[in-house]
């Protein structure tokens, strides 16, 4: 019997777990960085905190996999309530612009995701990534709630299929 690969290696994902710097934690200030968007367009991260109340940006170490469908769909099937709460939604990996195109067309997602291939935006937040032989470097599921150019809420885990709940639980406190 064979095993994918990638069953082989997953294991491994969580031997091989680095941090670019410490993970931004709240009352930091939320980084003023630019990523490269879905569309390929420039998109300046301090912008966005400008224009809306709240801005979460969260963190998915790879496009069209279970668990990042997972928490992008909870995020789409949450938007309406999100948006109505004030709140920007921006998705970023460590995919090109084509892999995040394709993954937020196939899935409907009404977000922003940011292709951040030089690590730019993961970097500037502090999110660990996982260095996978023969697969390459993910950044590890977690999200930022940002108020004011600071930071009101962690979510250092991701919450996957939950992660529009906990983002609109934490705007009800």
């Amino acid at each position: 019997m064979k095993v994918p690969r990638l069953l082989l290696l997953l294991p491994a994902m969580f031997l091989f777990t680095r941090a670019a710097a410490e993970p931004l934690k709240v009352g930091d200030p939320a980084p003023a960085v630019t990523g490269i968007t879905d569309s390929g367009e420039k998109l300046a991260l301090a912008d966005v905190y400008k224009k809306q109340p709240y801005t979460l940006v969260y963190f998915y170490p790879k496009a069209d996999t279970p668990g990042c469908t997972k928490q992008g769909c909870s995020l789409r099937d949450g938007y309406e309530a999100l948006t109505k709460k004030g709140v920007a939604v921006i998705g970023v990996s460590h995919d090109d612009v084509a892999a995040q195109k394709a993954f937020k067309e196939k899935y409907h997602l009404p977000f922003t995701l940011i292709a951040d291939t030089d690590k730019t935006v993961i970097n500037a937040f502090g999110v660990p990534t996982k260095n996978v032989p023969l697969m390459g470097e993910f950044a590890s599921r977690s999200a930022y709630l940002i108020k004011d150019g600071k930071i009101v809420y962690t979510d250092y885990k991701g919450t996957t299929d939950k992660q529009a709940e906990a983002i609109l639980a934490e705007l009800a406190k």
